[in-house]
């Protein structure tokens, strides 16, 4: 656990990111701008903690993620 995570969930690191956007029916969008850690639930649900320190929660049903990695990162990460 860290200080930013007391809930026992394993995070990774996707620093590397500058942006994610998440895309859902009817064209709409929400982008988290450099996000940091990513946990992804049995149900399909992503947290995500951004470089602020702000938590995002996007529920499953989302058609797509697009991202674009820092200058220098690698696109895909594990």
């Amino acid at each position: 656990m860290t200080a930013w995570n007391a809930t026992g969930l394993d995070f990774i690191d996707i620093s590397s990111e500058a942006e994610r956007t998440y895309h859902f029916e009817g064209g709409h969008t929400l982008t988290v701008s450099e996000p940091t850690h990513l946990h992804v639930s049995a149900s399909g649900g992503h947290r995500i903690r951004s470089v602020e320190g702000q938590g995002h929660y996007i529920p499953a049903g989302f058609l797509a993620i697009t991202w674009t990695p820092k200058e220098g990162q690698p696109t895909f990460v594990a």
